[in-house]
Formats: C-alpha cells, structure tokens, sequence
C-alpha cells in the first residue's frame, strides 16, 4: 500500500526502483506525471496563455510534457526554460527537444531576467506553471530562481505547482531558504506518488494551495521495502 506521505529519501527510493529494479523508463513516469499535470489543470478552468517556468531538472522536464498536452489541446501555451538548453539531460532534455521539433513556442534565459522582462511574460497569463525546482532542493536559492519565483507571487496569474512549489523544503514544509523566506504561492500543488511528509506542516497550505496527488504509474508492490527501510 502507498503511504499517505512519503519523505524526500523515499521519492529518491522510488524513483530509483521504479527505473532500477522495476524497469519502468523515467521517461515513462515523466509522460504520466505531466499528463495527470495536464487534466487536472484543465479541470480548473483555461481561459487565457498558460505560462510553463522551467528549470533543468525532472520538473522542468514535466513542464516540457505539460506544454506538449496543453498545445495538443488548443490551449495557448509558452515555456520559459530557465537554464542553457545544454545542461538538460535524460527525460528533461528528450521532452524538451520534443518541443524544439514541434516548433514550440519557447524562450530560453541562460542568466537572471530583470524583473520588468518576467512580468511582461506574465502579464497575460492565466495560469503560470511552477516547474522550476524539486523535492531535492535544499538550502539557499540561488539566482534565477530568487528573481523567477518573486516574479511569479507578484503576478496576478493563477499558479500550478508541480509536485511541490519551488523553494519548499520536502520534509517541513517550510522555505528551504529561511533567510529569504522565499517559496513560490500556489493556487494548486499536483504532487506525485503521495503526499510529501512537509505538507503535513500546516504552514505549508500558505504555499501550496489546494493538493492533488497524481498517480504516475509506480507499481504499488515497492513502498513495503521502501517505508521499511526507511524506518530502519
């Protein structure tokens, strides 16, 4: 049985059996994140441009997968990737050439934008999608993200975190940078597998809005060994 929270050790675990032992393609698990994503966002309600923020990572590998749907479906999309193309690897970097070839619309930020640049990329947006960092973050954000996530809690837009919103520690809930109290503030959290163990801090609703969790595929025959180990 799944465990209604899971730690940022054990979505490490998971991943790693999922691929390692079960044979499941991260890529896989990535096309059934961003798609359970991609429904529920779309249950809200899309009046106007979805705006995908994207970092290197498997978020922002999501985020790819997400824009893909979204376009499939009519909607208005653009996914602003904040890092050099080339840094992308494995799922991440396949689902955004994906993009490349579909001739997305895309525009990409090697450094910090000013802030006056990312709000006028909000500036229409109804929904803004936070795909920038992952359950592994910890400690003092570093830049674009400082100014990307400030950007984002100054729109107007409604905004969508993906598995959890960026700058929020995993296991308390809390920003992972104390000095800056920095963490995206979300309308709706879509996270994965199962609750993280920080959302479980009521402080945490402040950033993540309402919580869904999104089934992504992982056979429910692993989390025995999981949870055990990481009682042990």
């Amino acid at each position: 049985m799944i465990p209604s929270v899971i730690s940022r050790d054990e979505v490490r675990r998971v991943d790693e059996r999922a691929i390692n032992e079960y044979g499941l393609p991260g890529v896989v698990l990535m096309e059934n994140a961003a798609r359970g994503c991609v429904e529920w966002l779309c249950e809200q309600g899309v009046s106007g441009p979805v705006v995908i923020c994207a970092g290197k990572g498997n978020n922002g590998g999501d985020g790819s997968v997400m824009a893909r749907h979204l376009a499939n479906q009519g909607v208005d999309v653009r996914l602003l990737l904040f890092c050099d193309p080339q840094d992308l690897r494995g799922d991440a970097a396949i689902n955004f050439n994906v993009l490349v070839h579909a001739k997305a619309n895309i525009k990409t930020f090697t450094q910090a934008p000013a802030e006056d640049e990312l709000a006028a990329e909000f500036r229409d947006a109804d929904w803004i999608v936070d795909g920038l960092l992952g359950t592994g973050t910890q400690g003092v954000l570093k830049e674009p993200f400082v100014t990307v996530i400030s950007a984002i809690n100054a729109a107007k837009a409604n905004v969508f975190a993906v598995d959890l919103p960026s700058g929020m520690d995993c296991d308390t809930g809390e920003p992972c940078d104390p000095q800056r109290g920095l963490c995206v503030r979300a309308d709706c959290t879509a996270t994965f597998v199962a609750r993280k163990l920080g959302f479980e801090n009521p402080a945490s609703r402040v950033w993540t809005g309402e919580v869904r969790v999104i089934d992504i595929g992982v056979p429910h025959a692993m989390f025995a060994d999981i949870r055990h180990a990481s009682q042990s």
